[in-house]
């Protein structure tokens, strides 16, 4: 009886000693050969691997427009390797100027993703392009920014209005 005790023993600590390590092997990070940790390369990204909340700043925005935004990014509901979502404004803050005609607070967004380029059409009627959203990944960000040019394309837009830069940095608990 002793004996079948001590395998019992046994068998319990090389369980428990398992357990841990092959915890630990699940978790191992791929790291670079400097050590530090890799990311996809900017091209390589899925729209999947876009899907959640966003910052936008904008670089000198027309009159109307505020300088930030947040954009909710999803799955497009009809095109799977496509994205959907909103984008979100608060006109008010806006420098105190009126808000942009041709621009809701809360505007429909649509579009793509492919080879590391961001394309968004934002509509706030949900039915013609009030907007246009052109971006590339920034390389190294491991898909958790975007730098381009935002166009105001709604009726009321001047003919030769001006592209204006943005940068879009993903919101933590993404």
């Amino acid at each position: 009886m002793k004996h079948f005790d001590f395998l019992k023993l046994a068998i319990l600590l090389i369980a428990s000693c398992a357990l841990p390590s092959r915890a630990n092997a699940q978790n191992n990070v791929q790291s670079s050969p400097s050590g530090a940790a890799s990311c996809p390369a900017a091209k390589q990204l899925k729209p999947a691997q876009i899907h959640g909340l966003w910052r936008a700043r904008f670089s000198n925005p027309p009159a109307g427009l505020p300088v930030e935004a947040t954009l909710l990014l999803e799955r497009h509901a009809e095109f799977g390797d496509s994205v959907a979502g909103f984008v979100s404004r608060d006109l008010g803050a806006a420098a105190g100027t009126p808000p942009i005609a041709g621009h809701a607070a809360k505007a429909q967004l649509a579009g793509d993703l492919e080879d590391g380029l961001l394309t968004l059409d934002e509509s706030s009627d949900g039915v013609s392009i009030t907007g246009t959203w052109n971006g590339e990944m920034v390389e190294g960000s491991c898909g958790k920014k975007v730098s381009g040019l935002w166009k105001d394309t709604s009726n009321s837009a001047p003919p030769d209005a001006a592209e204006v830069p943005f940068t879009l940095e993903r919101l933590p608990g993404w």
